[in-house]
């Protein structure tokens, strides 16, 4: 049984990506993933309040955002 169990998770499993793993929460990853945000480069075409419209991001999460992409010598759209 323990292999049956084993070779189900082996092809259910979804890989997610990487981008901002570790920075922000996985809804907003999952929201940045689905516009096909997955650079920094392409982060940087969008302004803040684009990237707040979207599911998963608030005060806390943009901040951390923006933190990072200082870092980073990124910034949004505008700044």
């Amino acid at each position: 049984m323990a292999k049956c169990l084993k070779s189900i998770c082996a092809v259910s499993h979804v890989h997610q990506g990487d981008f901002l793993r570790g920075i922000i929460a996985m809804p907003a990853r999952r929201a940045l993933e689905k516009e096909k945000i997955n650079s920094l480069e392409k982060l940087s075409d969008y302004s803040e309040k684009e990237i707040m419209q979207m599911h998963g991001f608030g005060k806390t999460t943009m901040e951390k955002l923006k933190t990072y992409m200082k870092e980073n010598n990124t910034f949004f759209k505008g700044n």
